[in-house]
Order: C-alpha cells, then structure tokens, then sequence
C-alpha cells in the first residue's frame, strides 16, 4: 500500500476522523480477533447471479488503453445521445482495488468526474481510512452516460456485459461494487443481500473476486450504514494484502 510522507492536511485529517468515528471506530485493536473474510452463508431465497453474455472476441477492443478509448468515443455506447456529457474512467488499472459505480451523477455531468461533489468527498475520507486515495485506485461506472430511467432494459444489459468487459482487461485483484444498480448488474443481488461475503465475476480473462457495499450517496441519507460500510471496507483491506 502506498502511503505518502507527506504531512496529511488538517482538514483532511478531520474528515478522516469523522468517517471513522460515525462509522463505530472507537479503538485501533477489537477486544476479540474477528475473522473479516469468512464467509456468509447465502440463505436459500438468494437469486442466482445472471447470465455472463460473453462479447464477441472481435467486437470489443482487447487491450485496456484501446477499450478507454473506444469508451471516450465511441458513438453507439448505451444511452448515449447528441451533446449528452460523457463521464470516463478515472484513476490507477494496476492499483489492484477497482471501484465500480452504475452511472454518473447529475453533478459529475458538469464536473467531467464520477464521484464528486459531497458524494466525492465522502468517497474521499473513506479512502483515506484504507489509506488509499484516487489516485490509488480505479473508478468506473457501468455506463459512461447518465439516464434517468435507470440501466434497464437492453440497452442496460449491454451495460452490464461492457462492464464484465472492462473488469476483465482490468484484472483488479479485488473489485468494490457500490450500489444496487451495481450489485444487481453483477451478482443478480440488492447490496443487502450480497454483502459480507466475496463474490467471483465471471469475465474473459478468468473470475475477479467482487465485494458489495454502499453507495456513498446512499451513506449520506443514512449515516448509521457508514459502520457497516467500514466493515465491507476492512474485508477489502484484508484481501489485498493477501
């Protein structure tokens, strides 16, 4: 993990220290080990993830630097439209962590920046208490446009089989799905559902092992979510010192 020398700004060490505090962290060490990456049984009423629709090994870009540029230009991506703002990628693919959201907001349209605004910023203060940041790591989205339907339909389907693209030529060795729009394009589960255990996506260059948790705008509305989310945070955090 990469952590720099350089003295942490005291406003984000403040922020820093909110997000542990309204996340439950109260102490450095538990009172008793706790296994984080054992897994959750799933209960019977659990779907099954949905179908992988493999790609045609021909119809999308196979190196990484090709498929972001077909993605910042192609014309025919899903819910793509004239003048429609388009919000790429962003961050590290050899970080080893890949965060994966379902669209941008209306705010990151403006700003050309998945993750911004206060959802950005809280974003930022939960990577910082994995000592990353996002420069550390890689942030895409299931689709580059937003829509206000939401990623139905086929247009949503192939969404999600870009996505599985994407993942594949990445090759995170662990990969944070945030959101039930996420989650349920990938597993076939709501975040409550799904998380608390790992998941293994199916994609091209063999299965990524995938964690849910919450969508940072969903943490805002409800705060009390934030030390459930430091709980799925922490698995990730053992994973990739593995």
């Amino acid at each position: 993990m990469d952590r720099s020398d350089q003295p942490i700004h005291p406003e984000d060490a403040a922020s820093l220290l909110q997000w542990w505090s309204e996340a439950g962290v109260d102490c450095l060490v538990d009172e008793e080990p706790r296994n984080w990456l054992r897994p959750r049984t799933p209960g019977p009423e659990a779907p099954a993830a949905p179908p992988v629709a493999e790609p045609a090994k021909d119809e999308l870009p196979p190196q990484l630097d090709l498929f972001r540029s077909w993605l910042a230009d192609h014309q025919d991506l899903p819910f793509a439209a004239a003048q429609a703002p388009r919000v790429c990628p962003s961050g590290d693919p050899a970080s080893g962590l890949m965060l994966l959201v379902d669209m941008p907001s209306d705010e990151d349209c403006v700003t050309g920046t998945l993750m911004s605004g206060e959802t950005g910023r809280l974003l930022d203060a939960m990577l910082a208490a994995m000592g990353r940041s996002r420069e550390t790591i890689y942030l895409a989205s299931l689709s580059c446009f937003r829509t206000p339907g939401g990623l139905s339909g086929e247009a949503g389907n192939r969404c999600s089989t870009l996505a599985r693209h994407h993942i594949g030529l990445v090759a995170p060795k662990a990969l944070l799905l945030l959101g039930d729009a996420c989650c349920k394009a990938m597993t076939g589960m709501a975040v409550m559902q799904a998380r608390g255990r790992w998941h293994q996506i199916a994609t091209h260059s063999g299965d990524i092992a995938a964690l849910a948790s919450f969508h940072p705008a969903f943490l805002l509305d409800r705060p009390a979510a934030k030390k459930h989310a430091w709980m799925d945070l922490q698995m990730v955090m053992e994973k990739l010192k593995t």
